[in-house]
């Protein structure tokens, strides 16, 4: 994904003024409005809003509220913890959003969900919010920015962008062997298991959820295949997506990876690491963040990144990424765009970066000096090559449904309930049916 060149995004960061009644049987005066008494009321009685994302193991939620509360002590926010699978967190946030439920303000959304959530009509639009205070969407990666569009609108705002990496630890790893191609991954793997105290030799996110179908489509990109082209149509079922496949499974069922590695995602694959466990990790630009978060890891300053192995056809990463936006039936639509702004906008993503270790969608952060030298790798070559080698997950209406089938037919190829032969077949029956629904 290329980055925007440095723009400077305009952000209106001032506190919301709330208008607010005085006592029983007085007049609503403009002096009243603007008077000290009622600024010390809207301290007394602020806004809280809820705030909905997936667990976040590092800093970079909190610090990222802590500074907005600060800015607007009118607006409070309650954060809400969702499971990390993406799924779930999908799911649940479709039964509420179906059963209209203004209990979540704000929350976070995968790249692929904004078309969806939008059609289903979940979403506030924010085309007048953004028009009003000029917020500057040229200042935003136009990827990032895609996916938050549809039918001609706004619906959220990017957070941050993400692309599959590879980590190791730098002290059991030298830079002249840092893997170049999954085979050399599987050799070093091997070699270095047990090493320095490690239980494993390579971690990934392996569980049948959203993480798996990221996982599948780097291989499958390795190797010349996809599960479905530019023209929408299936093309899973090929000599190129077959190898990529085997290649996965041949990783995911050797004796170097956790024997349990089926029932992890990113917070068990991030646990494993910072504790030690592996040299090397398949992780999003987070983790960098957290293995150097000297208050839990035992590898801080041990820790560097390199793009992803290469097949065939080179190095692929899937893009990934997060979008905010506003539950449609929100009681305090003024207040959640208020938060929603700070977040997304460059104080809120500047924060993140810092502490959360995530890549901004505002491309002139990329040349802030707090944030690179939060996030040295930013600045890296690596970083920067493994952002390049990103490729979309399926583009598809439906694609809750296309990555079920992906999901559900790579853990059976995994599990050796089917062969990969047998798990593309099936992809390719199944896919061309939603498809042409």
């Amino acid at each position: 994904m290329k980055l925007l060149k440095s723009s400077k995004l305009m952000v209106l960061a001032g506190s919301l003024a709330l208008a607010l009644a005085g006592c029983s049987g007085q007049s609503k005066s403009s002096t009243e409005e603007n008077s000290g008494t009622t600024k010390e009321a809207a301290k007394d009685n602020p806004v809280t809003l809820v705030y909905s994302k997936g667990k976040d193991v590092t800093q970079g939620t909190t610090k990222m509220v802590e500074a907005f509360e600060k800015s607007h002590p009118n607006i409070k926010i309650k954060f809400r913890e969702m499971p990390s699978d993406t799924g779930q967190q999908h799911d649940a946030y479709v039964t509420a959003f179906n059963a209209k439920s203004s209990e979540i303000d704000v929350f976070d959304l995968d790249v692929v969900w904004p078309a969806e959530f939008a059609q289903a009509d979940y979403l506030l639009p924010l085309d007048r919010y953004i028009q009003k205070d000029n917020v500057d969407l040229n200042a935003y990666n136009q990827g990032a920015l895609a996916a938050s569009q549809f039918n001609g609108k706004q619906w959220t705002l990017p957070k941050f962008i993400d692309a599959g990496m590879l980590f190791y630890r730098t002290d059991l790893v030298k830079k002249d062997e840092v893997p170049k191609t999954w085979d050399d991954l599987i050799k070093q793997a091997k070699a270095k298991k047990g090493q320095g105290g490690t239980k494993f030799g390579y971690v990934m996110q392996a569980k049948q959820y959203e993480g798996l179908v990221c996982d599948a489509i780097e291989f499958v990109a390795a190797y010349g295949g996809k599960f479905i082209d530019e023209k929408n149509q299936v093309v899973v079922n090929s000599p190129e997506t077959i190898k990529g496949l085997k290649k996965l499974v041949e990783v995911a069922k050797s004796e170097f990876v956790p024997g349990n590695v089926t029932n992890f995602t990113e917070i068990e694959s991030d646990q494993a690491f910072i504790e030690g466990q592996t040299p090397f990790l398949r992780n999003w630009p987070y983790e960098y963040a957290s293995a150097n978060d000297k208050s839990k890891s035992k590898i801080p300053g041990k820790v560097a990144i390199a793009p992803l192995p290469a097949g065939d056809k080179g190095s692929a990463a899937a893009l990934g990424g997060w979008q905010a936006g506003i539950n449609k039936n929100t009681k305090h639509p003024k207040e959640a765009w208020e938060f929603l702004k700070f977040m997304a906008g460059a104080e809120g993503q500047k924060i993140d970066a810092i502490y959360g270790g995530h890549a901004p969608t505002i491309a002139s952060l990329f040349d802030d000096k707090e944030v690179l030298k939060a996030n040295p790798t930013f600045a890296d070559k690596g970083f920067q090559a493994g952002l390049a080698a990103a490729v979309p997950r399926p583009v598809a209406a439906n694609y809750q449904e296309i990555s079920q089938i992906i999901q559900i037919e790579v853990s059976k190829a995994i599990a050796g309930s089917e062969t990969v032969e047998e798990a593309v077949k099936n992809m390719e029956t199944q896919m061309k049916a939603k498809v042409k629904a």
